[in-house]
């Protein structure tokens, strides 16, 4: 398969010195404990693949002022624990420190250095070309022989780590990266009846995939749940109810209501509402038309009559995406509708989930064997589905294309 950027496969990695750039970036308890590793488990094929390699990680954890802004300490330890070999934590990124473990280290180590974003200029969204000046790429780039990127959660940002290699050393995408490149790709070529289901609290994105989805024609329906389902609801004339639109004036989504308007308007028949919802009650799940609405209590679930509706055109699909929970999906009283469509999205040809809310679902579901491809994505994968410009993946074609 001709690809416009580098994998793994158009590389020797034999006696070579490999800065692989990975995503760690993790959920954290207070006192800086992992609690959902799925990321650095992800991490684990690419670099065992490296061997016979030497092979230094870059990664970061988080963002300043944030409290869980921290070391790769215990990434380290967890990296260890899935590779099942020593993987030495190194707290310097770019140092003499740093420098000096790597080249002392052998062919089939592993180092992860400190987060990058220790180093103020990762902070940076510019170009590669300015990137490459930096002091994190000319202290490193003189001491490997290839640079790969395996982080594609990040791969919509254009930061130091993530695209300043790519202008000074061959450069190609990990075996994770390749893996969600493609299937993403997969889904935004449509073909047989490819349905889209968007929920989650994140409006602006899910709505930005709506329309690139039917401008494109990928999407034979898209099915609206969670505040997207509200504000798709609002944009077709319906008072869903002062809680609820609170809820989105907050979360400054108001606009979204004219551009959702917008979308069923162009494309009628389309976008598929519920036709019911479940409120939260006094603590107890209450089911209700849509047609009774407004109602003074937060929606936070599908009904069961819009769950035996999507579930229906979900496992009839060829192709299904499924971005972001149906509702409060934490409260078990209100996981029916996020579960629900997680199994009937195993049913469908091709299947790719994302969003974090939903990849943990899955995990809780224990269905991930029968998921197509659950990305780690987050904001990149639906960043990717929107259309968008993928910044640390232009700049792996443009090294590409530089090389020929």
């Amino acid at each position: 398969m001709e690809r416009d950027y580098n994998t793994m496969d158009d590389f020797s990695f034999k006696g070579k010195t490999v800065l692989l750039r990975v995503e760690f970036n993790s959920p954290m308890s207070p006192d800086g404990k992992i609690l959902d590793d799925k990321r650095i488990r992800e991490s684990v094929p690419t670099i065992r693949e490296l061997d016979e390699a030497k092979v230094v990680l870059l990664a970061h954890q988080s963002r300043p002022g944030k409290k869980d802004f921290t070391t790769m300490e215990d990434h380290a330890r967890r990296l260890q624990k899935y590779l099942e070999q020593n993987v030495r934590y190194v707290d310097d990124i770019f140092g003499s420190h740093a420098r000096s473990e790597i080249v002392e280290a052998e062919p089939g180590d592993v180092l992860l250095l400190e987060n990058v974003r220790f180093y103020a200029e990762e902070q940076l969204e510019q170009a590669p070309e300015a990137h490459a000046k930096t002091h994190l790429v000319k202290k490193l780039a003189p001491l490997a022989q290839a640079f790969l990127n395996d982080a594609f959660g990040a791969s919509h940002r254009s930061q130091c780590s993530l695209v300043g290699f790519t202008p000074v050393l061959p450069s190609g995408a990990g075996r994770l990266m390749e893996k969600e490149i493609d299937s993403l790709n997969k889904a935004l070529t449509g073909g047989g009846e490819t349905t889209y289901v968007l929920g989650g609290a994140k409006v602006d994105d899910s709505i930005s995939v709506t329309r690139n989805v039917l401008e494109k024609n990928i999407a034979t329906k898209v099915l609206v749940t969670g505040v997207v389902a509200n504000i798709f609801l609002a944009a077709a004339g319906i008072n869903i109810g002062k809680p609820n639109l609170a809820f989105i004036e907050k979360n400054e989504y108001l606009g979204e209501i004219d551009r959702a308007r917008e979308i069923l308007k162009a494309f009628d028949g389309k976008i598929v509402l519920p036709t019911d919802v479940a409120i939260n009650k006094d603590g107890k799940r209450v089911e209700m038309s849509v047609k009774s609405l407004p109602t003074d209590y937060v929606v936070s679930d599908i009904g069961r009559e819009t769950i035996a509706l999507f579930n229906d055109i979900v496992r009839k699909s060829d192709k299904v995406v499924l971005n972001g929970p149906a509702g409060i999906f934490e409260n078990p009283d209100f996981s029916a509708g996020t579960n629900e469509m997680l199994m009937a999205a195993t049913k469908a040809k091709f299947s790719v989930v994302g969003g974090g809310h939903s990849s943990a679902a899955v995990e809780t579901l224990g269905i991930e064997g029968k998921i197509s491809h659950v990305s780690t994505g987050g904001g990149a994968a639906i960043d990717f589905l929107s259309g968008k410009r993928m910044p640390a993946i232009e700049a792996l074609k443009a090294a590409k294309a530089m090389r020929k």
